[in-house]
């Protein structure tokens, strides 16, 4: 989501002083210590909402966002903290994702929006997200975390986030970073027993409101098809699937889970009302998917940012990830790369000036030239590296549209795959450019439409759609097996607005 930061007060260490106090927990009654009382827990939630919202967003779209909250304060007040002054959100962001902070505060992404079938289904997050909130395990991870040296603010932010982000690669990338170098991970995940507590929680939850638990079984597995698509796009890159990214990989085995909560529907056994599949496909009818105008869009091999009126195209085979403060065009060996990032201004107006707040001492060759007409230079020469030796640097700068100044940064593994990689790193850096009336039509946002299912099934719904037919079956559960819809009902398509 390129050029998106997050406030880095959500980093701040906030330690506190003392061995804290004593809480009853109110889902165990079991009495615990923590460094986290409940008006602390809406203290600092309420600080950190600003800082999400900040660097999120929130999805513009306020019919959707009364009906998530309809949906959420409705399972609130049948939780074991109604009194808690709840707050649903959904963010802007195509992040299969959700989380929440303590205090109340809860997230759902239009990204896990679209894999969702029914309200039942969105009901199953949400409630999943309360559980976290009801049974104080953000308050737990901090007290955890008091002993490492982590601040408040930090282990529960920092960890509710990571606990459903996406992945090293992406928009998440920051995070990552920044989990292992402040807390080696630890604060990435909730334990084990803190998951499935809130999947019990949440299919409780469930029952409460006359949904039927059985829907968390139906949530689990929109994730566990998330990921093996995931897995399957990997494979067809020709690399090795990951370990899991995303909301499901931080939690316990799918096979763990689905039993358990088998078990937990079973127990709650009983009469359900309407899943509400018919007013969720209304209300998410319209909504925008992938990734947006202000993020920059990614389409096949090109990357278009309508609001910055930039685009860069990367090689063929190249990969493009689009992060929060850049887009990066990854060779498909992942030796080198390209990354476009956009230079502060208070770096300087000119080139020379920001080489020399780069580099304070350039020593190096400067070319000038143009790239599609607009200003650039380029910058080859060395620096000392971490281990104190020196290490070649490349980069070129380029003013774009509205004098706006632009960096891209050669990456290597090596010595040797720079050399491999140079020629396509430069042709990549030569595509930059001002958007074209062409580029422009082309980088229209898409979204979710909601139609009846063709005769022809998918290979026919996907003749109009923007996406492959392997993620038309993602997005209408049917992907990781099941029965296809028959024709008729409604079902989601991707389009082109």
């Amino acid at each position: 989501m390129f050029f998106r930061q997050l406030g880095l007060s959500l980093f701040t260490v906030l330690m506190l002083a003392g061995c804290g106090t004593t809480v009853v927990n109110p889902v165990t009654g079991q009495t615990e210590r923590t460094v986290m009382d409940e008006p602390m827990e809406i203290a600092e939630g309420k600080k950190a909402h600003a800082e999400v919202l900040k660097s999120y967003g929130a999805y513009p779209d306020a019919k959707l966002q009364a009906y998530v909250n309809e949906v959420g304060q409705k399972l609130a007040r049948n939780s074991h903290r109604a009194n808690l002054p709840w707050t649903f959100t959904v963010l802007d962001s195509p992040e299969v994702n959700a989380f929440a902070l303590p205090g109340g505060y809860v997230y759902i992404t239009r990204g896990i929006l679209a894999y969702m079938e029914s309200e039942a289904d969105m009901a199953g997050v949400i409630g999943h997200e309360i559980g976290h909130v009801t049974a104080r395990h953000g308050a737990q991870r901090a007290t955890r975390q008091q002993a490492a040296g982590i601040g408040v603010l930090a282990a529960t932010v920092l960890g509710a986030i990571l606990e459903g982000a996406a992945g090293l690669e992406g928009s998440t990338e920051l995070f990552g970073q920044v989990a292992q170098g402040v807390a080696a991970g630890y604060v990435a995940r909730y334990s084990r027993e803190q998951e499935l507590q809130a999947d019990a929680l949440g299919a409780e939850y469930l029952a409460r409101n006359r949904y039927d638990p059985g829907n968390m079984v139906d949530v689990i597995g929109v994730l566990y098809s998330q990921e093996r698509y995931a897995a399957d796009q990997a494979r067809a890159r020709g690399e090795s699937p990951s370990e899991g990214g995303g909301w499901l990989s931080s939690h316990p085995s799918n096979e763990q889970r689905l039993r358990d909560i088998r078990q937990h529907a079973a127990a709650h056994a009983g009469q359900y009302g309407d899943d509400g599949r018919d007013r969720f496909l209304r209300m998410i009818e319209g909504m925008r998917f992938g990734e947006s105008p202000s993020q920059g869009l990614t389409r096949g091999q090109h990357f278009y940012h309508p609001d910055l009126g930039v685009a860069i195209t990367a090689s063929a085979g190249w990969r493009i990830v689009n992060a929060d403060d850049s887009v990066t065009m990854m060779a498909p060996d992942r030796g080198a790369a390209l990354r476009l990032m956009g230079v502060p201004p208070e770096l300087g107006r000119s080139h020379d000036e920001i080489i020399r707040q780069l580099l304070k001492t350039p020593q190096g060759r400067i070319t000038r030239g143009q790239i599609n007409g607009l200003p650039a230079t380029h910058f080859e020469g060395q620096v000392a590296g971490r281990d104190g030796r020196a290490q070649r640097l490349d980069f070129t700068l380029v003013t774009g549209p509205r004098q706006a100044q632009y960096l891209l940064l050669y990456l290597a593994a090596d010595a040797g795959a720079l050399q491999r990689h140079f020629a396509q790193l430069v042709a990549t850096e030569k595509t930059f450019r001002a958007l074209t009336d062409e580029d422009r039509q082309a980088a229209r946002p898409w979204m979710v439409r909601v139609v009846p299912m063709p005769r022809g099934g998918f290979a026919e719904l996907q003749r109009q759609a923007v996406v492959s037919q392997a993620q038309l079956r993602l997005l209408n559960g049917v992907y990781a097996g099941g029965r296809d819809p028959d024709p008729g009902p409604p079902v989601k398509t991707v389009v082109a607005r």
